[in-house]
């Protein structure tokens, strides 16, 4: 080990400006982990989070954390699809070892006995970050969920199914248009509403309020991409743009966009407009139930019908004793 000894703080208000310059400069950080996006949850979660130092005081490393579901639980991060330590570079091999056995040392030093580590998905890297993945191996995690996303590189041809291209024909014969409109949440809100308590008596994990404060936080990086058949809106998918991928967060359409195939006209228009702003990746999100261990086929292949492949997005669990 490294005689220049990490050590760790915990996240304090104050922190929030260079925490917010610190993941807009990683190699791996999205404005999920951003203070300005966490901080839309309030006082829902007990936050955990920490900041990693070297003996010179230079900031190598943050963990958006929060106190997990369960007692003497530390999840990274409860309010986001996926945590992970945000770096820029130091921390490569033995470091990021060291790292870790910070981590631990601050939890355990506060009760705490497991770490769960949602891994930020490699779409999402502007150069290679693997080093938390061996760090975890190194200190015996446990894989303890994978779940099962579509996507695709932006920059390579693809290859849409045959029903995806007479989906889109027979939009286009319905006149069905597509147009970025962040300011029709609430339109989009009603479908996607409907949508999820129709097929699976669920409701969007963002309220209309919520996935409004953080359009407005975010107004670059959220967007709505709306179908209108005679200026009706009829379907569409929120994307979530970082520095490297564009993510469906969330698809619906109404019964009438579903007959015209206007789903498949907005998620084509989002691929282009992503492709434009100099995306890499599109992602169409994971298709998975019971922490992962049930996949729901259809909602999969639909994805992979767009020209889409598997990625899979991976959870560990890190006993935090010695």
């Amino acid at each position: 080990m490294s005689e220049d000894r990490l050590w760790v703080k915990a996240f304090e208000p104050a922190d929030a400006e260079a925490w917010d310059a610190f993941v807009a400069d990683s190699l791996n950080g999205t404005f999920l982990h951003s203070r300005r996006f966490l901080s839309y949850h309030g006082e829902r979660f007990q936050d955990l989070s920490l900041m990693i130092f070297d003996s010179r005081g230079r900031l190598l490393g943050v963990l958006p954390a929060a106190a997990g579901s369960e007692a003497k639980l530390v999840d990274s991060h409860p309010g986001i699809t996926y945590g992970g330590l945000v770096q820029r570079g130091e921390l490569a091999g033995e470091r990021m070892l060291e790292a870790f056995e910070a981590l631990r040392e601050h939890y355990r030093a506060r009760g705490f006995e497991t770490l769960r580590y949602r891994s930020i998905p490699r779409p999402y890297f502007r150069r290679p970050a693997d080093d938390d993945s061996y760090a975890l191996f190194r200190l015996n995690a446990k894989r303890s969920r994978v779940d099962l996303s579509a996507g695709f590189a932006l920059s390579t041809p693809r290859n849409p199914s045959e029903l995806r291209q007479r989906e889109l024909k027979k939009a286009h014969k319905h006149g069905v248009t597509a147009e970025v409109r962040s300011t029709a949440l609430a339109q989009f809100w009603a479908i996607l509403e409907a949508t999820l308590a129709s097929h699976h008596q669920a409701r969007p994990l963002h309220s209309l309020a919520e996935i409004s404060d953080l359009s407005a936080r975010f107004p670059q990086a959220i967007e709505l991409v709306l179908a209108r058949i005679d200026g009706a809106a009829v379907a569409g998918c929120l994307v979530f743009h970082t520095a490297s991928v564009s993510h469906t967060q969330y698809l619906a359409s109404a019964p009438a966009g579903r007959d015209a195939g206007a789903l498949t006209l907005a998620v084509e228009a989002a691929v282009a407009r992503s492709r434009d702003e100099g995306s890499a990746w599109f992602s169409l999100g994971t298709s998975n139930e019971d922490s992962g261990r049930v996949l729901n086929a259809g909602l999969y292949r639909w994805k992979l019908s767009f020209g889409a492949a598997g990625v899979v997005h991976e959870s560990f669990e890190l006993p935090l004793g010695s």
